[in-house]
């Protein structure tokens, strides 16, 4: 009898364990930030937690609020599907805040994550929430442009698909109504944000495992709780921007870090002046305050694309090796 109880009793004792280990996770990863001084840009921390044996990378990605590609990114020798109980897995989960005005809403397409200023509240310091994004696939671009906004909010929106879309799936043999109602089968999920450009939103979805990946037709994608989230939180008329940054520096108690992103496929130019592109980048921010930078640390940021801060002043550099 005790041989067939202990091994009930052991998966019992570890599924607690690991419902414990995931709460603590998700209570110390949320998604809401202090907002820094404005002469700081680094946000959050990088944390390291073992996996469950349940576990794939896309359940930890969407626990901890970070997308398809960055996880994979960040753990490039974990298997997708079976990273095993125990793996220890890196959550890219420090950021370097985008160039862009700290208000209303920025998305970094490169990276695909949007980053929320909330306005202040009376009383208490600013925060910001950042939510891992899907946007446009190559050939249905996500539009770079600096100045739009919120125009509306949908709850349970219907999808009026246009003529496009509806040929391509055509195309393949799949048929989509003119009209696609509200409902579990809905790509736009329960929340949407109209933008100020027409066609474009800010949504949910009915494919959440899709989250973190450039496979929209130009509309940025959300977790279904992220959307809910930001759909009570933000108001008609918040600000947009959309920036494309594929490096991104900046800075934390004197010290200087890069971030550096995978540049958009169809930026090929892009691609192959990356390291140019960190060089402006760099420049601009050594212009504002002087420090010195390792070429060596600069070169690894760039050719490893990992999407995390890493340090490229010299006194970061001591910092990070004497812990």
């Amino acid at each position: 009898m005790m041989s067939c109880l202990l091994p009930h009793r052991r998966i019992v004792l570890g599924l607690a364990l690991g419902l414990l280990t995931c709460c603590a996770a998700r209570a110390a990863l949320a998604e809401t930030l202090p907002l820094p001084p404005d002469d700081v840009d680094l946000v959050g921390q990088t944390h390291v937690i073992k996996a469950l044996y349940e576990d794939t990378l896309l359940d930890i990605a969407r626990r901890s609020h970070l997308g398809h590609d960055e996880i994979l990114i960040a753990n490039p020798t974990v298997d997708k599907w079976l990273p095993g109980a125990g793996t220890p897995i890196t959550l890219p989960t420090r950021y370097i805040l985008p160039a862009a005005d700290r208000t209303g809403i920025v998305l970094n397409v490169p990276e695909m994550r949007v980053y929320y200023f909330p306005p202040a509240k009376r009383g208490e310091p600013r925060v910001i929430k950042t939510y891992p994004v899907s946007v446009g696939r190559q050939d249905w671009s996500t539009p770079i442009i600096g100045n739009i906004r919120v125009a509306a909010k949908v709850k349970d929106p219907a999808w009026h698909p246009p003529k496009s879309i509806r040929a391509e799936a055509a195309a393949r043999g799949e048929i989509i109504p003119e009209v696609v109602p509200p409902g579990p089968k809905n790509p736009l999920g329960q929340y949407a944000l109209r933008l100020s450009i027409p066609g474009y939103l800010i949504h949910g979805t009915d494919k959440p495992w899709g989250i973190g990946m450039r496979v929209t037709h130009g509309c940025l994608r959300l977790y279904p709780e992220d959307s809910a989230t930001i759909f009570h939180e933000v108001s008609v008329g918040t600000p947009v921007h959309i920036v494309n940054q594929p490096v991104k520096v900046g800075w934390v108690e004197g010290m200087l870090y890069m971030e550096v992103h995978p540049p958009l496929e169809e930026d090929l130019a892009r691609k192959n002046t990356l390291m140019n592109i960190a060089l402006d980048v760099l420049d601009k921010a050594l212009t504002k305050r002087r420090t010195a930078v390792s070429g060596r640390a600069i070169t690894e940021a760039v050719a490893q694309q990992s999407g995390m801060p890493v340090p490229i002043s010299r006194n970061a550099i001591l910092e990070a090796d004497a812990r």
